[in-house]
């Protein structure tokens, strides 16, 4: 239900709106008799419009509009008067106002006015959200039988409205299936939130996620609505979710179980309609045996899950990745069009790219285009750390440094061969141990990388 708050000196006239918005249904009307008081109520509940009289003693609507415009404050105004006075509303206007009405004005053209500018509000939260994922390109791109499975699963689970737990990787894209699930859902018109549970502080991550009153702490001069209340009818994403503080998932627990928040140094619980979507590299399994994840929460997140595949585990997906990092880079880049030769695509798909997944794959071809000087890619510009792995330069020779040291290609060579040989001994011999005691795919893989580096 949204929250309208009505400003004006006038009581009766406050109340008459309240009356009416509570009649024709979707609102909570607060009222206000002056600015200052206004304020107050702003200060202590999410108020989602304001309704504000210009004309009135002492603290008047342009004050108002003033101090609100110097808070940044986002809640949309719509002022009236009674004067009909079009400059004064254009004024209005140039300070904030969303728009202007007359109080002669039947109340279903008010109600209009105020869903207008909650829709407005709405489209402004979706840019924003959109902005500031023009920097996180790297899209659910991929024909391979994991991506399939992959988008099977999203679809499968978007329509269901309970906690989904993403499993992966680092860099390789859950935040990407969580926005996946969101669009598919019919919360898709609520907001997404991303959160990450290992940036929150360790001070404020009560306040963070569910709010808080004015004067819960030294800087809390007015209410906060917390990330559970803000996207409430939306989705919620929290990343790296092993990271929480212990103390602070028994709350998260309670916030599932009940689907209600109380705000820090609150006395109410808030209802909210927030779907969670936590995401985690880390074994939660191991976590809650070693005693760092609550036994709980972990069963109630893992009813329904996603695992989203390495980037290793899909290398035929590898050159359409490679071809849209090119595409969005260059044009970052403002270069001309670029394309990759056959060879260089043969050199990323062939790397195993398991430091960071896709979010590794795409760094390179920023380093790529960085060096890149004409419009075609071939292997010479592949990375040098991607040149010691990749069988397609078993056969070049690098330059070598001063004083008769070994090449950069040599040494790495020589690091991964004692690896190799440590981990064989240590699992016998036996192919199949050694490889997944290394994080290879399978045995075929190690026995490639054996074959390189001349280990029999």
């Amino acid at each position: 239900m949204n929250r309208v708050l009505i400003i004006d000196d006038v009581s009766a006239i406050c109340e008459q709106y309240a009356y009416d918005l509570r009649r024709l249904g979707a609102f909570e009307p607060f009222t206000a008799n002056s600015g200052e008081e206004g304020l107050t109520v702003l200060d202590q509940e999410p108020i989602d419009c304001v309704i504000l009289d210009l004309e009135m003693p002492g603290m008047d609507g342009f004050d108002l509009l003033n101090i609100l415009r110097q808070r940044e404050e986002r809640t949309p105004v719509i002022v009236y008067t009674g004067t009909g006075s079009y400059e004064r509303c254009t004024r209005a206007v140039q300070l904030g106002a969303y728009s202007f009405i007359d109080k002669a004005e039947p109340m279903e053209r008010v109600v209009s006015a105020i869903t207008n500018a909650l829709e407005k509000r709405r489209l402004a939260d979706e840019v924003e959200e959109l902005r500031s994922r023009l920097g996180d390109n790297s899209p659910l791109i991929g024909t391979s039988d994991a991506m399939e499975t992959l988008r099977d699963d999203i679809k499968r689970l978007s329509s269901i409205p309970r906690p989904v737990l993403i499993l992966g990787e680092s860099g390789c894209g859950k935040d990407l299936v969580a926005r996946e699930l969101h669009r598919l859902s019919d919360r898709n018109k609520g907001r997404y939130l991303p959160i990450n549970c290992a940036a929150l502080s360790k001070n404020l991550v009560e306040s963070e996620l569910f709010g808080h009153e004015a004067g819960a702490y030294t800087g809390a001069k007015r209410m906060q609505k917390g990330a559970f209340e803000a996207v409430s009818g939306g989705t919620l994403f929290l990343d790296e979710i092993a990271e929480m503080q212990f103390e602070m998932q028994a709350v998260l627990l309670r916030v599932l179980e009940e689907g209600k928040i109380t705000r820090v140094r609150g006395t109410r619980q808030v209802p909210i309609d927030t779907r969670v979507v936590a995401a985690t590299n880390k074994d939660l399994a191991e976590e809650v045996a070693a005693g760092r994840f609550r036994k709980d929460l972990y069963y109630r997140l893992s009813v329904h899950q996603l695992e989203v595949p390495p980037l290793r585990d899909r290398l035929s997906d590898v050159p359409l990745l490679a071809e849209h990092f090119l595409t969005l880079i260059a044009k970052e880049y403002r270069r001309g069009p670029m394309r990759f030769s056959s060879r260089a695509l043969i050199c990323l798909k062939e790397y195993d790219w398991r430091q960071n997944n896709v979010r590794e794959l795409r760094n390179a071809i920023e380093r790529i285009v960085s060096v890149c000087r004409d419009g075609e890619i071939n292997e010479k510009h592949v990375a040098v750390e991607l040149r010691s792995v990749t069988t397609c330069f078993a056969s070049e020779e690098m330059p070598s440094e001063a004083g008769g040291l070994k090449t950069l290609k040599e040494r790495k060579a020589a690091a991964e061969q004692e690896i190799i040989r440590a981990a064989l001994a240590r699992n016998e011999g036996q192919i199949g141990k050694t490889a997944s005691d290394l994080g290879l795919a399978d045995h075929s893989s190690l026995l490639k990388i054996m074959r390189r580096l001349g280990i029999k």
